[in-house]
């Protein structure tokens, strides 16, 4: 007990010590920058130019090869995508070894081996390394270029590319290359189908023969090694790999705009905007002010802490996230901050992103703000260094960029010598926020009206491929005695006919959804003219209520009980709940809108915005804005997979966005004039 009680006494007295001797209002001042060990690296060269790095490792039985072959980049004009198909028919089958028997021999050996137009890779247990090194490294010398491959790998770049063509995001990468870069630019053009039909088989050989050599080649190894060895395997596998004359590659630099402006890609399929602001840089890995530009971008745009998440989507709640790059090259370096955003905000998403450029610009960063972005590199850096293939990247790095071979370990020293000025004059100097491409990729009639009132700079327009065109039609001219009435109307015939509709006096409908992978059902019981409930169920349990009998409602839910008030009493007893088209017929017919690739009336109803398909009649979409915290919310609904009840089309699947839930409910029963009673709406 005595001993106890000392020990404790001890502790107190401990305690009381330490807290005496820290004053903690007072900030610590940071040590030194961490001493960074780098795994030991072996290097060798060959005979034909072949530079080895291995990286000796045994914590796991496994070995991996890398090949990179370092060309310049180099144009491919009107055959391009040629590299990317020689890279593709790598390795199926060689002199020695048919495609079939090689896949086998890998697949049965547990490992991977993969070619690309640009080098080739191999992972596998250490007991099987050597065989597996084996094969790679025949396919990179050996490989055969037959026709029927070829013939094979042509239909599937040409469906990739018809397929791509739908994708919003695929064609806004493809465009924004092409206007940074220049579609002279090997880094700008991209593959279509005609170029894709311009290339021969005899091209595909070529290619190989001129570009794939070991003379501008690197070759890491890594992991459960011996390194002596492993140089006589390599010796054995590559030494017969003949060295050629690499074509010399005479690209211009690409350049920036004199003065900011947006280039605009119409995209009438597109639910958001795809928002770009990029500049091209000349930024180098081990530049001076290599290590302040990337603090600096860590700053603006280089996470979820960083400025641009914060205000797009934090404060403003435009997006999902937005975030910035610094893309270091020796050929064509770049600074980009994006961020995908719904349509209606798109115009405000553009002047937030600049001004948080030009803010970084113009306003000097805090202590705090540096501070924690040196503490996130430092503490990155430090982890990845513990990877056996971070010393190997690093050593490549080194010989690729001709870096000093201390240059890693002096790379946290010299992330914490950035100073605050430092990190302004990066941004000066590479976020050029005056001469920037603001390149958005979107759906025209919503994005550009807004747009053209709120952004100063000058708007020029593209087509999916780069083009210059014409600005795109904001809608389509409505046919001469087309009326929000007659398309109520055609909607009512197509659906049944309108007598038909007349004789339902009351309707269930019972629906399904699942949300975060549980079941909700939702109940709709209404009777004409205006009543309803509406019941919303999960796992058995009820977890909301809305009633309203035709001149008071209320909701309940989680124990609640509120009534109905004021202008939504109001809205209530003026809305036909069976069918609220009949409401609609008074609105106004505003425009004709592509959906999904056809044509729809656009009808505006109070705050609702509906959608009925030009070729059949039916609804197809309705978009609902409400207001929520001084901020508008639209809300859209899609009504598809109509089928007959009682003779009526009904949509048997809603798809409802609440806000950032994407909803689907299928309907599981409708019932007309049956199953609702004035007790439903007590």
């Amino acid at each position: 007990m005595k001993v106890k009680l000392i020990a404790f006494i001890a502790l107190i007295t401990l305690s009381f010590s330490a807290t005496a001797q820290i004053d903690r209002s007072i900030q610590p001042t940071p040590g030194p920058a961490p001493k960074v060990k780098l795994g030991k690296v072996k290097k060798f060269t060959l005979k034909n130019g072949l530079q080895v790095i291995m990286v000796e490792n045994h914590k796991l039985p496994r070995v991996s090869a890398n090949l990179t072959i370092d060309n310049p980049p180099y144009s491919e004009g009107n055959k391009t995508g040629l590299s990317n198909m020689m890279g593709s028919l790598l390795g199926r089958g060689t002199n020695h070894i048919t495609k079939d028997e090689f896949n086998e021999k890998v697949d049965f050996l547990g490992a991977n081996v993969f070619f690309h137009s640009t080098g080739a890779s191999a992972r596998s247990l250490k007991k099987y390394f050597p065989e597996i090194l084996g094969l790679m490294a025949d396919g990179v010398k050996n490989s055969q270029f037959t026709q029927e491959e070829f013939d094979k790998e042509v239909k599937v770049t040409l469906d990739g590319i018809k397929s791509g063509e739908k994708s919003v995001t695929n064609i806004a990468r493809r465009v924004e290359d092409a206007l940074i870069y220049g579609k002279n630019h090997p880094y700008g053009e991209f593959t279509t189908k005609e170029t894709v039909g311009n290339i021969t088989l005899q091209d595909v050989k070529n290619n190989f023969n001129r570009y794939y050599k070991p003379n501008n080649a690197y070759l890491v190894i890594v992991g459960d090694i011996n390194p002596k060895k492993t140089k006589k395997l390599v010796k054995s596998l590559f030494k017969d790999w003949k060295k050629g004359t690499i074509p010399a590659s005479n690209i211009a630099k690409p350049t920036n705009v004199t003065t900011t402006e947006i280039d605009f890609i119409n995209m009438p399929n597109a639910v958001q905007s795809e928002i770009l602001v990029a500049n091209n840089i000349n930024l180098k890995l081990g530049d001076k002010d290599y290590y302040a530009a990337l603090l600096a971008n860590a700053i603006l745009g280089g996470g979820g802490t960083a400025r641009l998440f914060m205000n797009l989507r934090e404060d403003k709640g435009y997006t999902y996230g937005s975030y910035s790059s610094v893309r270091q090259s020796r050929h064509a370096a770049t600074f980009r901050a994006t961020a995908s955003v719904r349509n209606i905000v798109t115009d405000s998403s553009v002047v937030e992103i600049q001004k948080e450029i030009n803010k970084i610009r113009y306003q000097k960063v805090t202590a705090d703000e540096l501070k924690n972005a040196k503490a996130k590199y430092v503490g990155d850096f430090v982890m990845e260094v513990q990877k056996p293939a971070t010393a190997a990247r690093y050593a490549l790095n080194i010989a690729r960029f001709n870096l000093p071979s201390d240059f890693y370990e002096n790379y946290l020293a010299n992330i914490n010598a950035v100073t605050i000025d430092d990190v302004q004059n990066a941004a000066i100097k590479y976020f050029k926020g005056d001469k920037a491409r603001v390149i958005i990729t979107g759906k025209g009639i919503d994005v550009l009206k807004n747009l053209e009132q709120t952004v100063d700079y000058k708007i020029n327009y593209f087509d999916t491929f780069g083009n210059p065109t014409t600005k795109p039609k904001m809608s389509m001219p409505i046919p001469a005695g087309v009326t929000a009435k007659s398309v109520v109307d055609a909607y009512f015939k197509a659906i049944g006919g309108k007598d038909k509709v007349l004789k339902v006096k009351t309707l269930l409908m019972k629906s399904t959804t699942k949300v975060q992978g549980m079941d909700l059902s939702l109940e709709i019981k209404s009777a004409a003219p205006n009543k309803q409930a509406v019941i919303v169920s999960m796992m058995g349990n009820t977890m909301s209520k809305q009633v309203f009998d035709g001149e008071k409602g209320y909701s309940e839910g989680q124990g609640r009980h509120i009534d109905l008030k004021g202008k939504e009493l109001e809205e209530a007893k003026k809305k036909s709940t069976l069918f609220s088209d009949t409401s609609y017929a008074t609105g106004t017919l505003k425009r004709i809108e592509p959906i999904n690739g056809k044509n729809a009336y656009v009808i505006v109803s109070g705050d609702t915005e509906v959608f009925y398909d030009m070729a059949s009649g039916l609804k197809v979409k309705t978009i609902t804005t409400t207001k929520a915290g001084g901020k508008e919310v639209k809300s859209p609904s899609s009504f598809e997979d109509y089928k007959e009840v009682n003779g009526i089309k009904f949509p048997h699947t809603i798809k409802r966005k609440m806000g950032p839930m994407n909803l689907v409910f299928k309907i599981q029963e409708i019932k007309i004039n049956e199953g609702v009673s004035d007790k439903d709406f007590q």
